[in-house]
Formats: C-alpha cells, structure tokens, sequence
C-alpha cells in the first residue's frame, strides 16, 4: 500500500496533485503561469489563452507550462477590520445651487425652428392627397358612383344605385376606443380585445347613409397636448394626424412658444400660444414632425425643474383690496407681511 503521508500538495495553478518533495524533477508540474480571467461570460487563462463558456470544463483545461512543483502555499489576503476606535468620516455633498437667470422680456421676436419632418409623414400626406382629389371629382358629379361604400362609422352597405333598396344604415355614431388592449366603441361600449371582432361590431344606431363625406367648413381643431421634462430638456407632444408640415410651424423665443398646424383635408387649423414657465435656448432647440405628432424639444437654459408648462398671472389681493399682479415663476416669501390673501385671476388663465 502506497504511503502518501510524505506527500505535499502542489499550488501551481492548474496542477494541484500531490508531489514528494525529494523527487521532484524539473518537467514534473503542468499547469497555468498565467492568470484566470472571466470576461463576457468566457472563462480561460491569459497565458495559453483557452477559454470556454462551462466552469466544470475551466477547471479541466490541462496546463501549458512544464516545471517544478510548488509546495510553498501562497499567501491569503487580508481582511480589512475596522477599528472601532476610530471615528467614521462623513463625506458631505452639497449640490452646487443654480444661478437663476434674468427673465428676458416676453416681447422679443419669435423665431421659426425648422423642424425634422419624418419621410413617413411625406409619403401618407402625398398618399392622402391623391384619394382627396380623386374623391372630389366624385363628389363633384351628380351620380354616386356604384359601388361606394357608406362612410358612417361600421355600415358595411354599398350604393346599389338610385331608386334602388338599400337597406338601413346601422352604423356608430361614436368614436373608436382602444385602451388597455381592449376595442370599443364609445356610443355603445361593447368591449373586445380581438381586432377583427371589433371591426365586425354592427352599428348600434340607425339612420340615413352618408356615401359622400362632407367637407368641414374652415375652423380650429383640438389636438392633445403633453408635455414632460427631464435634467436638460422639455419635451412637448402635440398628437395629430394629416396635417400639412409644409404649412405648418413653430415659432419659438426664450419665453414664447407659438404654434400652427393646418389640416389642409378639412380645412382646419390647431394654434397654440403660450408664455413658458422657464427660460429656453432657442438656438439648441428642436422640433420633429412624426404622422401622428409633433414633437417640440425645448432646451433649458438652466437646469431648473419646471412647476408648470405656461408662465401664467397671478393676482394677490392685497387686505386694502388693491390687485397686485405676479407671475408663477415669482418667488415672493413675505406674503404674510403684506398681510394679502392670494386669488387667481381665471380671466388670465
């Protein structure tokens, strides 16, 4: 029976067999001189540069050196112990405070941003175009022409001809819904989550056809608007559709924001006018006009959060009963002083 009681473990990386110590020759130990590393989930050796992906099989890469083993075990690192003696240093951080800017004047010149308008936009409105004109010179005739199909909201019904029995029309008289991954119809509610159901939903009403849409007298249309902020920037969204961006624009001053989107297919116009809470540069700011939106970016001028989105009047009324009209940018602390009670004047809104 073999006596390994005089036997030593090797720690050359890689070898970790027992070795007798008086024969030990020179090519006796194979292992790794290099170091491990672990990187991109590859785990290998820097000196013969094998690696692989299983741990199990890192272990078992042989050696690419050939020397002495080594009996003498490495040292440990040591532990850090704290003494408790000794006091815990605070490092304190203060921010460093913004420098508040002057508020330019409100009646600088607005300058117009040229705005990044998205190839997709172009196409649709090209696209859209075409269909209005050819529907014009439908609409243009007497005649409907045969075939055309009701524009109420879900009437499936197509013009048979004058004279001739074309059935009701069940249509919606409401507006599409789609939230939280359900599909309805806000005159009648009836919830769906599979498209193709909601698109064969019958009418909940019934009424005359429209198989020519009308166009909208000249007016102004609601677009929704939102609006968030991050360290640098305010972004604001303006949500519409069909709108020409070769007419359309946005004018833009430090504290002024002015916008016009014209919808050349109805004959309608949005239009927005507003004082901004905060300073802005003009020069760094951008505007993208996407088929569904446009997208205004306003850059801080300095990197202060925004309360509000519009620098709106406020009037204090004083305890004599005289007005005194501030901004909702002011910071005025001595209210209690004055001894006034602070009213918002709606006419300003």
């Amino acid at each position: 029976m073999c006596d390994d009681s005089n036997l030593i473990l090797c720690y050359n990386r890689g070898c970790a067999v027992k070795f007798d110590q008086a024969n030990n020759p020179e090519d006796s130990c194979v292992y790794h001189p290099g170091d491990p590393f672990f990187h991109d989930a590859y785990k290998g050796w820097s000196c013969c540069k094998k690696k692989c992906t299983d741990f199990t099989e890192f272990l078992n890469i042989k050696g690419c050196t050939k020397g002495y083993h080594n009996g003498k075990k490495p040292n440990e690192p040591e532990k850090y112990v704290p003494d408790k003696d000794s006091k815990v240093d605070v490092i304190e951080y203060h921010a460093p405070k913004p420098v508040s800017l002057p508020r330019p004047s409100s009646n600088l010149p607005l300058i117009n941003i040229k705005p990044t308008i998205s190839s997709t936009h172009l196409q649709q409105m090209t696209a859209t175009a075409i269909s209005n004109t050819n529907g014009n010179e439908t609409s243009s005739s007497t005649d409907i022409a045969i075939g055309t199909m009701c524009k109420n909201n879900g009437c499936k019904q197509a013009y048979e001809g004058a004279g001739k029995g074309n059935l009701s029309c069940d249509h919606h008289p409401g507006i599409p819904i789609f939230h939280e991954g359900m599909k309805y119809w806000s005159c009648c509610n009836k919830k769906t989550s599979d498209f193709n159901a909601f698109l064969e939903q019958v009418g909940c009403s019934q009424g005359k056809h429209c198989w020519i849409k009308e166009t909208k007298i000249q007016g102004h249309t609601n677009c929704r608007l939102d609006w968030h902020q991050t360290g640098p920037w305010v972004v604001i969204s303006i949500f519409a559709k069909k709108y020409d961006p070769n007419t359309s624009f946005v004018k833009l001053s430090p504290v002024k924001l002015s916008v016009e989107l014209n919808f050349p297919f109805d004959n309608s116009v949005f239009s927005k006018n507003m004082e901004l809470y905060g300073i802005v540069d003009v020069n760094t700011s951008c505007v993208a006009m996407f088929p569904t939106k446009v997208e205004i970016k306003l850059k801080k001028a300095e990197a202060v959060s925004w309360g509000l989105l519009e620098y709106r009047k406020v009037q204090k009324v004083l305890s004599n009963g005289t007005k005194q009209t501030l901004n909702s940018g002011t910071n005025d602390k001595h209210e209690n002083s004055n001894g006034f009670v602070e009213s918002v004047d709606l006419g300003d809104l």
